[in-house]
């Protein structure tokens, strides 16, 4: 009689480890997915801002293409 509650424990603390291994498998795989998705971000954000350089360079060169065609008003210099 005393063994049948001590093995019951037993088996319910093995279960209970082994859904805490489970569980702790997928929260690696979480952050694993979490870390990739971080970097993605980045580099998107590192995508958008040389974009906006390109676009910046691309305005004065325009600029001052239609300042010597004369098809915009020159600006006073400094």
């Amino acid at each position: 009689m005393i063994d049948q509650p001590h093995n019951l424990m037993l088996v319910l603390l093995r279960e209970m480890d082994a859904k805490l291994d489970r569980l702790l498998g997928d929260m690696q795989e979480a952050k694993g997915r979490l870390t990739s998705l971080e970097r993605q971000i980045a580099l998107l954000h590192g995508d958008f801002a040389g974009q906006s350089a390109r676009i910046d360079r691309i305005e004065l060169r325009l600029e001052r293409i239609e300042r010597q065609l004369e098809l915009a008003p020159a600006l006073p210099r400094s």
